[in-house]
């Protein structure tokens, strides 16, 4: 098996002030969390959103287990909306410390380039740190991170950074090379 080294850089905010926000785009764009746990929903727009940047994790897991996964309090997902078209997608988790990860994140690749991105991080972002308002019995976010790799669009660190992250970790590792899943054949040009 032919193997390529990637980098994942690990970002965080430390406060919510750290918290730089895009401006929202121009358009009818709406951000909206889907309340109702939907594997069928979640897949297609991990799929969808990662199809081209070789996210391919989560593509095996079955029915039960994206229910599962959904269903655990502190897990949500942010939509976004271009005219009532889903566009991209926030996917938030709280972890026992009071740490917010913003697991998945990022757009359709048609919707890419219209500055809907910034927005969506922005939004995304200051969900995480008042995800505890939401739900009782969560501790206070103190940090909210992610991460991003080698393989991930040209324009994610930038929008990281722009956003108020900043850089904690970098890590290298070898990892084996697979093609692009695409959410089907011909789907987007990779």
């Amino acid at each position: 098996m032919t193997t390529i080294p990637v980098t994942t850089w690990s970002l965080e905010q430390t406060a919510p002030t750290d918290l730089l926000p895009a401006a929202a785009p121009e358009g009818d764009v709406r951000i909206v969390r889907s309340e109702i746990p939907s594997p069928e929903f979640s897949r297609f727009l991990y799929a969808s959103v990662g199809g081209d940047v070789r996210w391919t994790d989560r593509l095996g897991w079955t029915y039960a287990r994206w229910q599962e996964h959904l269903d655990r309090p502190g897990v949500e997902t942010w939509v976004a909306y271009d005219r009532g078209t889903p566009a991209g997608y926030a996917e938030l988790e709280a972890q026992d410390d009071g740490a917010v990860e913003i697991v998945y994140f990022g757009l359709l690749p048609s919707f890419r380039g219209r500055r809907i991105g910034g927005h969506l991080l922005s939004y995304g972002a200051a969900r995480a740190w008042d995800l505890a308002d939401r739900r009782p019995g969560l501790p206070q976010t103190k940090q909210v991170w992610l991460h991003t790799c080698s393989l991930d669009s040209e324009h994610a660190m930038d929008n990281y950074l722009r956003r108020g992250f900043q850089l904690f970790d970098t890590q290298v590792e070898e990892k084996p090379q697979v093609s692009a899943p695409s959410p089907w054949p011909g789907a987007h040009p990779v």
